[in-house]
């Protein structure tokens, strides 16, 4: 799973969109948190993996909005069969990936395409038994076409997951911290403000549209992870890089006092930096949805 946005680039004498190169400066910012994303939630990837109600074993994956590979990797190892197309726009994910699907001598089994999901005509990935695309529906402007569009790329009896993020992690307890309890609690809210702005299909019923687009929902399931304390050092820089990004969306919604504060959890020099917190815990909630092509 990632957070990554799924819009990819097309190669070659494809059009290529103006706002590649914004993109690529903020896939680049989140190069980090995906990976320490991956890493703390490994075992929950690999939970909803051994979920699906797969049939026969898949021999062709799309990973659609693949981000830097958690679910990648984990497919990969769930179907040692298989040979898997990543899709992505960002060239820094797609680096990234290559790194971690060598380190683990996969490098041969995966395809690697820059394409842009938001368009209509869409790079050839073959006809797939399985198509993944976790965190990646609710960036599409247009998901129904989006899921259209999987439901005619999959084979006849294929399977296509979604996996979606019920918000943004939470990593401290409710009356902290000491000099701004709740802080977190008022982070969110102005968060969820402003991904409803932003991100209006965050949140989507995602079973209805699927039946809309012509599948049939086999499962849903939701996977709650409640991890720690006592802190592990990688949780600990996971709080710091989600807090960071968080600020980015919140910053002009919260007081001042309650910005002071979350700067001094930010500031890796400060007593009150999150990565002293003995209590940090990492708590959130994935959504996934298994739908069939009939």
């Amino acid at each position: 799973m990632n957070h990554a946005s799924p819009h990819t680039a097309p190669q070659g004498g494809h059009h290529v969109h103006e706002h590649e190169h914004e993109h690529e400066h903020n896939a680049g910012d989140q190069v980090e948190i995906l990976d320490l994303d991956a890493e703390v939630l490994a075992e929950h990837i690999a939970s909803i993996t051994d979920w699906l109600p797969i049939r026969t074993s898949p021999r062709r994956i799309v990973d659609l909005g693949c981000g830097t590979g958690a679910g990648t990797l984990a497919l990969l190892e769930r179907f040692p069969e298989a040979e898997l197309t990543a899709v992505d726009l960002s060239a820094a994910h797609l680096h990234r990936l290559r790194e971690k699907t060598a380190a683990v001598g996969a490098a041969d089994r995966v395809r690697i395409v820059r394409a842009d999901l938001d368009t209509t005509a869409w790079p050839a990935l073959g006809t797939p038994e399985l198509v993944w695309a976790s965190a990646s529906m609710h960036h599409m402007p247009d998901p129904d076409r989006t899921l259209r569009q999987v439901h005619d790329l999959l084979a006849p009896g294929g399977l296509f997951a979604v996996v979606e993020l019920a918000g943004f992690p939470r990593f401290l307890p409710e009356d902290a911290p000491e000099d701004a309890p709740g802080l977190e609690e008022r982070c969110h809210a102005a968060l969820d403000h402003h991904h409803a702005e932003q991100v209006p299909h965050r949140g989507a019923d995602w079973g209805t549209k699927l039946t809309k687009a012509g599948f049939t929902v086999e499962g849903e399931r939701t996977v709650t992870v409640d991890i720690g304390p006592p802190r592990t050092d990688v949780a600990g820089r996971y709080a710091l890089s989600s807090l960071r990004r968080m600020r980015g969306g919140v910053a002009s919604a919260l007081t001042a006092e309650d910005l002071a504060a979350l700067d001094r959890l930010l500031d890796t020099g400060s007593p009150h930096s999150i990565l002293r917190r003995i209590d940090l815990s990492v708590r959130t909630e994935r959504t996934v949805w298994a739908a069939r092509r009939s």
